[in-house]
C-alpha cells in the first residue's frame, strides 16, 4: 500500500525549527492554522514533526491541566494526520486514548481535507482500518471513515460498529441517495448490535423506504419477524411497531402464522401483543391451524402479564363460540390461568369455565378440577358446582427455609510492592472500599518493610509530577477519595513534591459535601501524609478490618497498638477512631484486661472504650423535610457522650445529598447499624431513580450488628422503592437477611412505608414487589407483620380515592397470610370489602378478609 504523501501544492523547504512552530500552534489551540502551516512543509519537515509527536503527547497528557489539554487535543490530531506517513500510523494516531474522541463538523472537515491530499489507495486503506478499530457503544471517528468509504468507492466494511454508526445517521430524506444503502439495507435487521441503534429512527426510515420502493417489502417483513424470533425476551418494541406500520394483508400474515405462535411464550409484551393480534385475525378468518391455536392458547396461559392474559381469555371465549370442538383446548388454558394469583383474571377464567362446562370433555374437566383447588373459596365453589362438586381447597404452599445469606468476603492483603503499585493504578471508578483498605494497609506495611523497593516501583506512577493529579488546579483544590489516596502515596514516594502541595493554601476547596463516614475515610488517607513527609512513617494501620463486613477483631487491634508502642509511634487520630468504631459490641474479659496494660494515649483510649462497652447507641429520629429540590429525608441524632474523639463526634451530624460511596458507610460502622443508617437516609432518596448501585449499602448494613430502628427502616424502604428491579434486589436481600437473623424492625418498617408512600417519596407498587419476593423466599411472617402495619395508613377511607398500588398491597398480604396461616381481625380491610362494586381493590379486600377471618365454631 502506498504510504508516501502526495506532494503538497506550494511545499517549500522547512524552516529550521518546524517542531517549535508546530508546538506554538498546538499550545495556542490553533488547529486550522496548524493545518495550513503543516501543508507547506516538505517531507523532511513533516518527518521532524512526526518524530516528536508521540513523546510529547505521552508526557503532556499526564501533566497538563484539563483545560490546557482540551485546547491542545484537536491541533495534535491535525499534526498526526498531516505528518505521519503510513495508513496504520495515522489510524493509530486518531485512536490514541489521550486525544479527543468526539469531533465537531469543522474538525472532521479539517482532518478530511488533510487526508484527501493522500493517494486514493492509501485513503481506502485508512477507511478499512478505521472501521476495524471502531468499538461500540460509540464508534469513534465514524464520520471520517464513512466519508473515505464513500469517496473511494470501496466495498462497504462489514464491521458491526461501522454499520451501527451508519444506522444512527440513517434518515428517510437522504437514505435513497446514500451509496451504502444497497450494501446495508437488506441486512439491517441481521446486525447483532441492532439494539445500539436508535430503532425508532430506523423504523421511520425503513417504513418510508419500503413505501417508496427502495427496500423490498416481503424481505423486510421476513427480516423483522425473524429478528423478533431471534431476540426472544430481548426483542425490541420498535420492531413490533414497524410490523404494525407495514400493515400486513391476510396472506402475508398467514405466511408467518407459525412464527407468531413462536413469539408468544417469551417475547416482550409489545411483541407478543402483535403476534396475538395476527393469530387472532387468522383464526377469525378460518386460516389458523388447530395445532397452532392450541399452541398459542397454551403459551398465553403461562404469561405473567395481565394484559395478555385478559386478551387470552377474551380470545378463548370468542374462539370456542366459533368452534365448540375447541372446548377442551380452551379449558386447559383456563385451568392454567386459575393459578395466576390475580383475582380479576381468576374470576374471568372461572366464569368462562363454568359457561363451558356442558361442552367439556374428560380431559378438559379433569384439568379444571385439578386447577380449581387453587381458586379463592367463592370462585372454587362455583366451579365445583359446575364440574361435579367436592373440589377441596389446595393446601398452602410450603415455605422455603429462610436464608440468612453470607456477608462480603475480605480480600487478602497485598503481597508485594509491585502488586501494591498495580492495585494503586487500578484504583478508579467506581471506588471500591476493600481496594481502599488494602491500599492503605499495603502502603503502611511495605513502606516499613521494603521502602526503597516500593519507591522504585512507584516512580512510574507519579513521574512526571502533576499537581492536577492530586486535586490542585491553580488556587482550587478538588478533594476526593482518589486525591486523598494519591496524596498518601505521593508523600511516601516523592515527599519533596508532597511538601510543596501541603504548603499551598487553596483559595477554594471543592469536596462535594460528602457525609461524615466518607470524610472519615478521606482523613485516614490524608493523615498519613505528615509522617511520610517527615520521614517517620507509620508501620501499621490500626483500622484495617479483619472481616468483610468491616468488623475488627479486638485481639488484632491490641496487636497493632502494642506494635506502635514498641516502635514509639503515636497512633493517628482518624485511624484510631475508625478502629474503635469497627470493634464488636461485646468484649472478652481477657481482651479488656490486656488493653488495660497498654501505656500510650491510644492504648488508654482503647482500654477505656472496651471497659465502658464501646459507643452507646444514639437516639435517632427521621423526618421528611422540604428542600429547594423537593422533599428529602433527614435523620437527627441525640447528642454524643462527653469525651468522644472529634472524629467520632462528627458522625452525630448527618447530612443529605448524593454520593457514590454509600456502600462504604456501613463498613465504617459495622457494630452500629442504626448510626450508619442515619447517614444513609439523607442520601438514598437521591439514588432511587439512578442505576448507581448505592442500594447495595443495605446488604452490607444487614450483615452488621447493633439494634435497628427508624433510620434503618427508612433506608430499607428507600431501597425497596427504587425504580430499577435489579437495584431493588439489594433491598430484598437485606430484608431476607434481617428476617433470617430475627433482626427485622417490622413496626418501624411499616411506619417508614406509610410515611414515604404518603409523602410520594417511594411508589407503593415497587415496595410491594420486594415484599412479594420476600414472601416467596420464606419471609412470609415478616412480610405479613409489615403489611398488617401499613393497612390502616394506606387503605382509602370512605370517599377517598385509592392510591396506586393499594390492590397490589392487599394481594401481597393475602399471599403472605395464606402461607403463614394468619387469623386476624382487620377492620380497615373489612370496611373496604363491604363497599359496593367489583373494583379490584374491593375484590382483593374481600379475598383477604376470607383468608384471615377465623372459621365459625360449629
Amino acid at each position: 500500500m502506498a504510504q508516501a504523501l502526495a506532494a503538497h501544492p506550494g511545499a517549500r523547504p522547512s524552516s529550521p525549527h518546524p517542531w517549535e512552530e508546530t508546538l506554538a500552534r498546538v499550545t495556542a489551540g490553533d488547529a486550522p492554522g496548524l493545518a495550513a502551516y503543516l501543508s507547506t512543509l516538505d517531507e523532511p519537515g513533516r518527518r521532524a514533526v512526526a518524530a516528536r509527536l508521540p513523546a510529547y503527547v505521552t508526557a503532556t497528557a499526564r501533566t497538563a491541566g484539563w483545560r490546557e489539554w482540551a485546547a491542545q487535543g484537536r491541533p495534535l490530531l491535525v499534526a498526526g494526520v498531516a505528518t505521519l506517513t503510513g495508513a496504520a500510523a495515522v489510524t493509530t494516531w486518531l485512536f490514541r486514548r489521550e486525544l479527543p474522541r468526539w469531533l465537531g463538523e469543522h474538525d472532521v472537515e479539517l482532518l478530511l481535507g488533510l487526508l484527501r491530499r493522500r493517494p486514493a489507495a492509501w485513503r481506502a486503506d485508512v477507511a478499512r482500518r478505521l472501521a476495524a478499530r471502531m468499538r461500540l457503544p460509540q464508534p469513534r471517528h465514524w464520520e471520517i471513515a464513512a466519508a473515505l468509504v464513500r469517496e473511494t468507492g470501496i466495498e462497504p466494511p462489514a464491521d458491526e460498529a461501522f454499520v451501527v454508526g451508519w444506522l444512527r445517521r440513517l434518515r428517510p430524506e437522504t437514505a435513497g441517495r446514500d451509496p451504502l444503502l444497497a450494501a446495508y439495507g437488506p441486512r439491517v435487521f441481521e446486525i447483532d448490535a441492532l439494539a445500539q441503534a436508535p430503532l425508532w429512527q430506523v423504523v421511520e426510515t425503513v417504513a418510508r423506504l419500503v413505501h417508496d420502493g427502495l427496500l423490498d417489502r416481503t424481505a423486510v417483513i421476513d427480516a423483522v419477524v425473524r429478528r423478533m424470533l431471534r431476540d426472544g425476551p430481548a426483542a425490541r418494541a420498535e420492531l413490533a411497531g414497524l410490523h404494525d406500520r407495514l400493515d400486513l394483508d391476510i396472506d402475508e400474515s398467514a405466511r408467518h402464522a407459525r412464527d407468531y405462535a413462536g413469539l408468544l411464550p417469551a417475547g416482550p409484551v409489545a411483541v407478543a401483543d402483535v403476534a396475538l393480534a395476527q393469530l387472532r385475525r387468522l383464526e377469525e378468518a378460518g386460516r389458523l391451524a388447530e395445532e397452532l391455536f392450541a399452541e398459542a392458547m397454551g403459551a398465553l396461559a403461562f404469561r405473567p402479564e395481565k394484559k395478555l392474559l385478559r386478551a387470552a381469555v377474551s380470545w378463548a371465549g370468542d374462539a370456542v363460540l366459533r368452534d365448540a370442538g375447541r372446548a377442551d383446548t380452551v379449558l386447559a388454558a383456563l385451568a392454567t390461568i386459575f393459578t395466576q394469583d390475580t383475582l380479576a383474571l381468576q374470576e374471568r377464567a372461572a366464569r368462562l369455565a363454568v359457561r363451558l362446562a356442558p361442552q367439556a370433555g374428560p380431559a378438559g374437566r379433569e384439568a379444571v378440577r385439578q386447577a380449581a383447588a387453587e381458586l379463592p373459596a367463592e370462585l372454587r365453589e362455583k366451579v365445583s358446582a359446575a364440574y361435579g362438586g367436592d373440589i377441596a381447597a389446595a393446601a398452602p404452599p410450603v415455605a422455603p427455609l429462610l436464608p440468612a445469606g453470607e456477608g462480603p468476603a475480605l480480600p487478602p492483603p497485598i503481597a508485594s510492592p509491585e502488586e501494591l503499585v498495580r492495585e494503586l493504578a487500578a484504583f478508579g471508578w467506581p471506588p471500591d472500599v476493600h481496594a481502599f483498605e488494602r491500599l492503605l494497609a499495603g502502603l503502611a506495611a511495605w513502606s516499613h518493610r521494603e521502602p526503597e523497593r516500593l519507591r522504585q516501583a512507584l516512580r512510574p506512577w507519579w513521574h512526571p509530577f502533576s499537581p492536577a493529579t492530586y486535586g490542585h488546579q491553580g488556587r482550587e483544590l478538588r478533594e476526593s477519595l482518589f486525591t486523598a489516596m494519591s496524596r498518601a502515596f505521593l508523600a511516601f514516594a516523592a515527599p519533596e513534591h508532597s511538601r510543596k502541595l501541603t504548603a499551598q493554601v487553596p483559595k477554594r476547596r471543592l469536596d462535594g459535601a460528602p457525609g461524615a463516614p466518607e470524610r472519615l475515610y478521606r482523613r485516614r488517607a490524608m493523615e498519613l501524609v505528615t509522617p511520610f513527609e517527615n520521614g517517620t512513617g507509620y508501620p501499621v494501620l490500626l483500622a484495617t478490618p479483619t472481616a468483610g463486613t468491616g468488623r475488627l477483631d479486638p485481639s488484632a487491634l491490641l496487636d497493632r497498638l502494642e506494635r506502635l508502642e514498641a516502635a514509639g509511634v503515636a497512633a493517628l487520630p482518624a485511624d484510631l477512631a475508625q478502629a474503635l468504631l469497627r470493634l464488636p459490641r461485646r468484649f472478652a474479659p481477657a481482651d479488656v484486661e490486656r488493653a488495660s496494660r497498654l501505656t500510650s494515649a491510644a492504648g488508654r483510649t482503647c482500654a477505656a472504650w472496651m471497659r465502658d462497652g464501646g459507643l452507646a447507641d444514639p437516639e435517632v429520629t427521621v423526618a421528611v423535610r422540604p428542600t429547594t429540590y423537593g422533599l428529602t429525608l433527614h435523620a437527627k441524632l441525640g447528642p454524643p457522650a462527653p469525651g468522644l474523639p472529634e472524629e467520632i463526634r462528627a458522625l452525630y451530624e448527618p447530612r443529605d445529598g448524593h454520593t457514590y460511596t454509600l456502600t462504604w458507610w456501613p463498613l465504617a460502622l459495622p457494630a452500629h447499624r442504626e448510626l450508619a443508617a442515619a447517614h444513609l437516609v439523607g442520601y438514598l432518596p437521591a439514588s432511587t431513580d439512578a442505576n448507581d448501585r448505592q442500594t447495595q449499602a443495605l446488604t452490607t448494613l444487614a450483615h452488621g450488628d447493633g439494634p435497628l430502628g427508624p433510620a434503618a427502616a427508612h433506608a430499607l424502604v428507600c431501597g425497596m422503592g427504587h425504580v430499577n428491579p435489579a437495584e431493588r434486589a439489594a433491598a430484598t436481600d437485606a430484608f431476607l437477611t434481617l428476617a433470617a437473623r430475627g433482626d427485622l424492625p417490622a413496626r418501624s418498617l411499616a411506619d417508614a412505608v406509610t410515611t414515604l408512600v404518603t409523602a410520594d417519596l417511594v411508589k407503593l407498587n415497587r415496595v410491594v414487589s420486594v415484599l412479594d419476593d420476600a414472601t416467596q423466599a420464606g419471609a412470609h411472617e415478616e412480610v405479613w407483620a409489615v403489611i398488617s402495619g401499613v393497612l390502616e395508613g394506606l387503605l382509602p377511607k370512605e370517599g377517598e380515592r385509592p392510591r396506586a398500588g393499594a390492590p397490589d398491597l392487599l394481594a401481597a398480604g393475602a399471599r403472605a397470610a395464606r402461607i403463614a396461616g394468619v387469623r386476624a381481625e382487620l377492620p380497615e380491610v373489612a370496611a373496604v370489602a363491604a363497599r359496593k362494586g367489583s373494583s379490584r381493590l374491593v375484590m382483593e379486600a374481600r379475598r383477604l378478609i376470607q383468608l384471615v377471618t377465623p372459621a365459625p365454631l360449629r
